[in-house]
């Protein structure tokens, strides 16, 4: 069974870009949000195995909806995407529970090893 990813990003294009590197190696994504706030209730929605959150967005940041998703979910499983030169919010992402995180623009192969390695498999 492929496990269920949740891709948010306030970019279309960026989540265009994970979703296809996703689908490439065999995972499913199973739902997409723009900003944190659409992050939480999808993710209540879907119950997925892991998301990609990205830390900049409007509404609600990356951080506050990994916060919210973390008290619905302890043990939920977040990736957080940043672009280059946000290594201080990143720090502030692992503290609040991130497992890892990728850097923007994102490499194939640096996607799949951290979601690998955050799901185990």
């Amino acid at each position: 069974m492929s496990h269920k990813i949740l891709v948010v990003d306030d970019a279309a294009f960026m989540r265009m870009m994970i979703k296809d590197i996703l689908v490439k190696n065999g995972y499913q994504v199973v739902g997409e949000a723009q900003d944190g706030k659409q992050a939480v209730e999808k993710f209540k929605e879907l119950n997925p195995d892991l998301v990609t959150m990205d830390i900049t967005m409007p509404e609600m940041d990356g951080i506050e909806a990994l916060k919210k998703i973390r008290e619905i979910d302890p043990n939920a499983k977040i990736i957080m995407c940043s672009a280059m030169g946000q290594q201080a919010m990143v720090i502030d992402a692992i503290q609040a529970g991130a497992k890892d995180f990728i850097v923007k623009p994102f490499q194939a192969d640096r996607v799949i090893e951290a979601i690998k390695k955050t799901l185990g498999s």
